[in-house]
């Protein structure tokens, strides 16, 4: 039986989030994760992955995915092309079949972390087509005859950014949990753990100054926790006191990324 998740050294996980991890693999379904880009939705997974002490596959959603694409690809062009030019025996099928994220998480010999990553990328049919494999825990390949069955079963995360509604279909099978935005002292702890060597005064004028950005009225795109890592790493970089992030905004093009998000927090701070 899987150990519950307790967090990792790398990952701030809030008492709700653990909960919901592990409601997810009693009831061994997935974990469906949604909130703003840069909240740690991702490296969720690699840090379940991590603490768990399983194997990490990942399977990242573009907007021109398809379900089929996680299972399995037949290479039909490279078959062709030996029975034209090659020399070998284009006979075994097997050979021109890859398996995808989907299919390596289902043959793996022991358990294993699977994330699809912004699965609300792709068409709205995409996560529909996959209803049946997750369920069952195993998909047909028609050019070999074959079903490929989960030899154990995955800790599967899907992770959204909310771009699209999700079929109420696929929603019924999931575990949902929402990660709301870090609070002050939850964020001070994230930045604890990726930076605890940084200058404290420095530290909390840069926190005052994000929080202040954030709460700047009708931003097109928040600067999120991941972007406030990457600013404290420029700030030490450059050697900036706390004294000038209090005066000016530093390298404001690393938190903000929209010449009029930039304007609205100048006019809103004047």
């Amino acid at each position: 039986m899987t150990k519950s998740f307790t967090g990792s050294s790398s990952y701030v996980a809030s008492e709700s989030l653990l909960a919901s991890v592990n409601a997810a693999v009693t009831l061994r379904r997935p974990l469906l994760v949604k909130g703003e880009p840069g909240t740690g939705k991702t490296l969720l997974a690699s840090a379940i992955a991590e603490s768990l002490d399983l194997p990490f596959v990942t399977w990242h959603v573009k907007s021109t995915t398809k379900a089929c694409d996680g299972l399995y690809t037949y290479d039909v062009v490279q078959r062709l092309n030996d029975s034209r030019f090659g020399d070998g025996d284009i006979s075994d099928i097997r050979k021109y079949i890859k398996m995808g994220p989907v299919g390596e998480a289902f043959l793996s010999k022991g358990q294993v972390v699977l994330l699809i990553d912004e699965i609300d990328k792709a068409e709205i049919e995409f996560p529909n087509d996959l209803l049946r494999e997750l369920d069952e825990m195993a998909f047909y390949i028609p050019e070999l005859s074959e079903t490929v069955k989960a030899l154990h079963r995955p800790i599967i995360i899907i992770t959204s950014n909310a771009e699209r509604q999700l079929p109420d279909a696929f929603l019924r099978r999931c575990v949902f949990h929402y990660i709301d935005f870090p609070s002050e002292s939850t964020m001070r702890e994230i930045v604890d753990v990726h930076h605890s060597d940084i200058d404290e005064d420095v530290l909390n004028a840069a926190m005052k100054h994000f929080y202040k950005v954030r709460g700047t009225r009708d931003l097109r795109k928040p600067p999120s926790t991941s972007e406030l890592l990457d600013w404290l790493v420029v700030l030490a970089s450059a050697g900036v006191s706390a004294d000038k992030i209090k005066a000016a905004f530093p390298f404001a093009g690393v938190l903000l990324k929209e010449e009029n998000d930039l304007s609205k927090f100048h006019r809103e701070v004047q």
